[in-house]
């Protein structure tokens, strides 16, 4: 697990992220938007059933979603262990192999993981930055993601 905070600290992190991410909300939902289009969800889903090396793009698409997640993150937060175990696996820069065929599912298989998830938190930090006024006592379900996320919950 990660590194709990009190909950005096917990509320000021939450109240810092929902600035932070408020901040950068346009540039956030452009991201989306374009992880969002065709030629990267659409079509790179698409490549792993394909069996096309293509695929590895997703790696890419990953890192640049991660990267805006990073960029949000409240001061002295780290990302979630679990978020950070998926995020290597699925986005490690690793490149096609004609051996790779042999078992695709095996080395390909994480890039969607990690996408997944990465677009699962890029999605939740445009949606309540966008619906949220003030970080609320009352959690719903994607907000208490995005405080795990950072190690706030």
């Amino acid at each position: 697990m990660g590194h709990r905070l009190d909950m005096l600290e917990a509320t000021s992190k939450a109240d810092e992220l929902l600035t932070n991410i408020q901040a950068r909300w346009s540039d956030l939902a452009k991201l989306l938007e374009d992880i969002n289009s065709h030629w990267v969800y659409e079509d790179l889903i698409y490549r792993f059933y394909h069996q096309s090396f293509k695929v590895y793009a997703l790696q890419t698409e990953t890192r640049r979603i991660v990267e805006a997640l990073q960029s949000v993150a409240p001061a002295g937060t780290t990302l979630s262990p679990l978020f950070e175990a998926i995020y290597q696996a699925g986005a490690s820069g690793k490149h096609f192999e004609i051996e790779h065929n042999k078992q695709w599912a095996a080395h390909t298989r994480v890039f969607l993981e990690a996408f997944f998830h990465a677009r699962y938190f890029l999605e939740m930090a445009v949606k309540y930055g966008k619906e949220l006024q003030t970080s609320p006592m009352l959690l719903p379900s994607g907000w208490a993601a995005l405080l795990c996320l950072y190690n706030i919950r």
